[in-house]
């Protein structure tokens, strides 16, 4: 019956485990950044892991101390060429353990660490073969944990104290002040005022190990290497019972920490990292199938951004769990490259180049084959109710695990839904578009839609007016007849940029054209695509790509170009377009370039397929910051000579004009996998423009000339440029040939030679000037001469053309009053057949007789006179000054030459009353009956 029992206990356990390993398996798991031994010029081994205050990280590794500036690694060998163990910064101080040695690390001028020994003033006290595990800090002591000592320095009186255990010392622990360690036989003690107080004896686990020490509400929780938690309270311990205590017994646990969400991570000496709450059910399980270098975790650090760093027997990892990204690698290839994803039913459906594949959203289940859709899927389409898949095979409708066929025309690219016809669906193929039909609740294939009969992949329908794009045919657009059976008038004439990786999308009935070069908008009153667009004037100027655009199935837009993802979305209050730059660049998105999709999966979460899996994003932790750049080193040579580090403290330095080479080093300590950080420089005084984007942390300046520089560098990680702008001032001294002594005495000498010169051409020089000033004297005045007489034949012909301009317009004028008179006396005499006495017709006739002596004609007229023959009238008037202003009008029209019958309707009188009016004006202007009266006119 014991038997039995423990048989049934252990597939109990097996089972377990083995649920546990498939839903880590399924699980989607925060980026890991990668350093292995090739990357950081070290030993594999990490012993333990540290951060400074300006971020720098530190790493106990078994060839020394490792730190690593965010941009590039830099190896400190152990002083004593032993494996350094522990690791702990604290300010401007890193204090390390190894082999019979303690001590710290500071930086000089130079930017290079220096390491000073703590431990030499103290070598008689230290026991033989003794090594420093652990470092811990409270308030002003250092405390060096050795396996039979632990050291306690004090900073400010630079004095050691020394606690010794006979039987061994297996860790220590700093626990929010509190500092506690585990006698190897005795138990747990806890340190007050500089001495041991025994905390416990600690007897279940009296041969375990104790890993980690954490606070709880009521008391302290223990972590041992084999038997899991426990927890002290009330002078009591217990065994603390967690959902994952079957994994961690299974576990050996080397190391572990309790991050400031209050989670714990646990390392492992075979089983990678296991993440469990602080309520201790399990988050997630990483080990080196799911993205880690190796399996045995020899130390654990959350950094300042909450970034997890893994010392490991092989190398280092950088796990970013509050990343806004997670990822589903599917390194095996089980499930192959992701194409298309939807969530249906509350099911995740992928469509890939392997089939469907689908598991509950809400579960850590393994992704389950869609039977019959082997091969490669296009699209997934919720529509109806129903799950339509586009199929290398053909259409199917998805049914949980089954498949059911409805269209065998192969290559189902997408779906579009018909307005007001519900029970079509439009489908682009390989081979065009065809009409799918809902009939008796069914959905078959109708017909082949005639017109197109190439690849359809980019299709939208905007009222009867359906697009296509082809990537190399260019961008085409038809209307679709009543039967929905063939387009007709097709035309694919845009001045649009054709290529790969270019898109059509309706958005808000927007037909909207974009490839990795240009985003446009269809103009439905020019028929053409502008690049003036809600999208554009949003975007920060033309440099931002934008890239391919697709919608995803909440009717928001998605771009992916090479250094970007954007997403784009209406605010649902002020109706405005907002758009979420997400600066991951396309060689870590690892996607199918030309093939991106992205599904909406629940609240602000998206998935993005990728090329082994996919990754999920949220949109609502996305929040970029500004980082501050810092100035790593500066180093300089001469021509022949190697680098040499110079002060980072010293201002506005002199270096020797042989000294002309400097190279600067910069960085930005963010660790984030998926932020990369891009740098820009200029170096004023040499050239004012700033350099290209580049990932580069270095710039070397070669030969440069003598003067005065001022070194520039600007960082920006993802799209926000640096909170700050580095600035690094030096000068170049003169070469002794370019000294102002130098300078001086070529300019002496100079100065010799000009007058020796000047006095031998000093006659020769005189005689010359002398004939050329009397040659250029005569040359002036006939040049003189001439000029007058151009300006005055220039100023002659402008007068003509003034005189031929006024006239003309003078002749207009005139002519335009006599048509109008003559038009309107016209009307007036048509009114006058009229025998109606009606009292409109008088009305008419008193509106065409103000018309017809109109004084602003006159005014109009005299003006325009006035400008072709200004003093005509004033003459007239002081040589007859009895003449009326009618009279003064009327020889105005005689200066002009106008005959009676051209005058009469300018005064609005007869022919007849005109010659009167020349005989009434013949007697005031006192002429004799020989004489003319227009050649008198014309002659004053």
């Amino acid at each position: 019956m014991y038997f039995k029992t423990l048989s049934y206990q252990k597939k109990i356990h097996l089972f377990y485990l083995l649920l546990l390993s498939t839903i880590a398996s399924s699980q989607e798991l925060p980026p890991i950044a990668h350093y292995l031994p090739e990357n950081y010029l070290a030993e594999a081994q990490n012993w333990s892991i540290s951060q400074a205050s300006n971020k720098f990280i530190y790493v106990a590794n078994t060839i020394g101390l490792l730190e690593f500036n965010g941009s590039h690694w830099n190896v400190y060998p152990t002083p004593n060429k032993t494996a350094m163990r522990s690791v702990n910064a604290v300010n401007d101080r890193i204090y390390t353990g190894c082999y019979m040695n303690f001590g710290f690390w500071k930086k000089n001028d130079l930017g290079t660490l220096e390491y000073t020994s703590l431990s030499d003033p103290i070598k008689e006290k230290l026991i033989e073969d003794e090594e420093f595990w652990h470092i811990v800090h409270q308030e002003n002591w250092v405390l060096f944990q050795s396996l039979h000592s632990i050291y306690i320095y004090n900073i400010d009186t630079k004095k050691t104290n020394i606690i010794s255990s006979e039987t061994g010392i297996l860790g220590i622990f700093n626990v929010s002040g509190a500092i506690y360690y585990q006698d190897k036989n005795q138990g747990i003690f806890k340190i007050e005022k500089g001495k041991a107080k025994l905390l416990t004896k600690f007897s279940p686990i009296k041969n375990d190990k104790v890993i980690h020490i954490a606070n709880t509400n009521d008391g302290v929780l223990i972590l041992t290497s084999l038997h899991g938690f426990y927890k002290y309270s009330d002078k009591v311990i217990k065994k603390w019972k967690t959902p994952v205590d079957s994994l961690l017994k299974k576990s050996k646990i080397y190391s572990s920490i309790q991050l400031k969400d209050k989670s714990f991570i646990i390392g492992t000496i075979a089983k990678g990292i296991i993440h469990i709450s602080e309520k201790g059910d399990l988050i997630y399980q990483i080990d080196q199938s799911k993205g880690l270098n190796n399996n045995t975790i020899l130390s654990i650090f959350e950094d300042v951004e909450n970034n997890i760093w893994l010392g490991l027997d092989n190398g280092i990892n950088c796990i970013n769990i509050n990343s806004p990204i997670r990822l589903f690698n599917n390194d095996k290839g089980t499930i192959g490259t992701v194409y298309v994803s939807s969530v249906f039913k509350n099911f995740l459906y992928l469509g890939t180049n392997q089939g469907v594949f689908y598991k509950k959203i809400d579960k850590e289940e393994p992704f389950k084959f869609v039977e019959g859709t082997n091969g490669q899927v296009w699209s997934l389409f919720v529509y109806d109710d129903k799950l339509f898949c586009g199929h290398d095979s053909g259409t199917f409708l998805i049914h949980n695990n089954t498949s059911e066929l409805i269209s065998p025309v192969s290559g189902g690219w997408n779906f579009k839904t018909i307005q007001e016809f519900p029970q079509y669906l439009m489908q682009g193929t390989y081979t065009g578009l065809y009409l799918l039909e809902k009939k008796n609740k069914t959905w078959k294939l109708k017909q082949k839609i005639k017109g197109i009969d190439y690849s359809s992949r980019y299709l939208e329908i905007s009222k009867n007016t359906v697009w296509i794009n082809h990537e190399h045919k260019g961008l085409f657009k038809a209307n679709i007849n009543e039967q929905f059976t063939e387009l007709q008038e097709v035309t694919n004439d845009f001045l649009i940029e054709r290529g790969l990786n270019s898109s059509i999308t309706k958005y808000k009935e927007n037909i909207i054209y974009s490839n990795q070069q240009q985003l446009t908008f269809y103009d439905k009153k020019n028929k053409t695509f502008v690049e003036e667009n809600p999208i554009n004037k949003v975007l920060d100027g033309k440099n931002y790509k934008i890239g391919k655009l697709i919608k995803d199935n909440t009717d928001g837009l998605w771009g992916f170009s090479k250094e970007n993802i954007s997403h784009i979305r209406q605010s649902q209050f002020s109706g405005e377009l907002r758009i979420i730059k997400i600066p991951i660049p396309r060689f870590l998105r690892k996607e199918t370039v030309g093939f991106e999709n992205v599904a909406h999966i629940y609240d602000t979460k998206y998935l993005l397929g990728r090329t082994n899996g996919y990754m999920t994003l949220d949109l609502s932790e996305i929040n970029p910051k500004a980082y501050t750049i810092l100035l790593d080193k500066i180093s300089i040579k001469s021509k022949d000579t190697s680098f040499k580090a110079i002060s980072l403290s010293q201002k506005s330095p002199q270096f020797k004009y042989k000294l002309n080479t400097i190279a600067f080093s910069y960085t930005i300590p963010e660790y984030n996998k998926y932020v990369i950080s891009k740098f820009q420089y200029k170096l004023d005084g040499f050239y004012n423009n700033w350099s290209n984007w580049t990932t580069d942390s270095k710039v070397i300046f070669e030969n440069l000339p003598f003067g005065e520089y001022t070194f520039m560098v600007r960082s920006k990680t993802g799209n926000t440029l640096s909170k700050n702008i580095l600035e690094y001032k030096f000068r170049i001294d003169r070469p002794w040939y370019f000294t102002k002594l130098a300078i001086a005495i070529y300019i002496l000498s100079l100065l010799i030679l000009l007058l020796l010169v000047h006095d031998l051409y000093k006659r020769y020089y005189t005689k010359q000037k002398l004939k050329l000033v009397t040659e250029n004297k005569k040359q002036f005045a006939l040049k003189e001469l001439e000029n007058e007489r151009e300006i005055m034949k220039l100023n002659n012909e402008k007068l003509i053309q003034d005189l031929e301009s006024k006239n003309r317009e003078l002749a207009t004028s005139t002519m335009s009053i006599i048509k109008k008179n003559e038009i309107l006396n016209t009307i007036k005499k048509e009114l006058k057949k009229f025998t109606l006495e009606d009292g409109n017709f008088k009305n008419v006739e008193k509106i065409i007789d103000k018309h017809l002596n109109n004084k602003d004609d006159w005014k109009h007229f005299e003006e325009a006179f006035n400008n072709v023959d200004k003093n005509f009238l004033k003459k007239l008037k002081s040589k007859h000054s009895k003449l009326t202003p009618h009279d003064l009008r009327f020889c105005a029209y005689l200066r002009l030459n106008l005959s009676s019958k051209e005058i009469a309707p300018l005064l609005n009188i007869s022919v007849r009353s005109v010659e009167i009016k020349r005989y009434r004006l013949r007697k005031k202007l006192s002429l004799e009956h020989k004489q003319s009266l227009v050649s008198y006119i014309l002659e004053i």
